[in-house]
């Protein structure tokens, strides 16, 4: 606690240095009357006074727990106010705060660790989501070819707030989708049909679970789908020729939409 006995006639500069407050917060508890200097010099400066100090001292000091301006006014000068009842009142908004920072703490990690990973899921509960064919080394692979792009950080802040639950249901709406198209190819629908533009517009509402989907990007993703071989297993393991196709349903849908697909890039 910094020495009181040589304080009488301190100005605000010197008070705002003992204390390490701005001497704006000195000039505005003495506008609202919490704490006013008893000293005027003859040119009307403030001069802070021993007691006046040691009124500041314990502002600053109730101030430093969280204490209000108001409730630091009461415990000061009202001689009924219950002060370990304000002071217990206070405590337990701190626990509050430090609880909210623990779960804004807890989040920061996550979203960390989804823009380093991808999915926040262990290599069980992948196999089980995702099913016998899923490859727990893809999504390290996209972050390696994807992780510079704005798709990924999307990607990424959906992903840190999944859990094993909300990954379930992507999943499965996932897989509804594919066995729409296995249907549709099956019951011999034509790419640039009305039913085969209707899946590849739910392709694109499907595949915002990931991140927003443009028709050109659809192009560029349906392409992938058929000329990358994991891509290609996955789809044609479904029905033999799926992967083709969907790309020929998407480039239809594109052509419709004044899209040339030979020459879509992905934005």
């Amino acid at each position: 606690m910094p020495d009181t006995t040589d304080a009488d006639g301190l100005t605000v500069g010197q008070v705002s240095t003992r204390l390490g407050v701005t001497v704006r917060a000195l000039h505005h508890w003495d506008e609202i009357g919490l704490a006013r200097p008893s000293l005027r010099t003859a040119a009307g400066y403030r001069l802070y006074t021993a007691a006046d100090l040691e009124r500041l001292q314990r502002i600053v000091g109730y101030r430093e727990i969280g204490l209000g301006l108001d409730g630091i006014r009461d415990i000061l000068d009202e001689s009924a106010v219950d002060v370990p009842a304000a002071l217990r009142a206070q405590r337990a908004q701190v626990a509050h705060r430090i609880d909210r920072l623990q779960q804004l703490s807890a989040g920061l990690d996550r979203m960390i660790e989804a823009h380093e990973r991808g999915l926040l899921l262990t290599v069980e509960q992948q196999a089980a989501i995702f099913g016998p064919r899923w490859n727990p080394d893809w999504p390290a692979q996209a972050r390696q070819r994807y992780g510079d792009t704005a798709q990924w950080r999307q990607y990424a802040e959906r992903a840190a707030s999944r859990g094993p639950e909300e990954w379930q249901a992507v999943a499965e709406t996932v897989a509804d989708l594919d066995r729409a198209l296995a249907a549709a190819m099956d019951a011999g629908v034509a790419p640039g049909s009305p039913e085969a533009n209707r899946l590849v517009e739910r392709h694109r509402a499907v595949f915002t679970s990931y991140f927003p989907l443009t028709r050109q990007m659809q192009v560029c993703l349906a392409r992938a789908y058929e000329a990358d071989p994991a891509f290609a297993a996955h789809y044609n393991g479904i029905r033999a020729g799926l992967a083709t196709w969907f790309r020929q349903s998407v480039d239809a849908s594109a052509r419709a939409h004044g899209i040339d697909p030979d020459t879509a890039t992905w934005q």
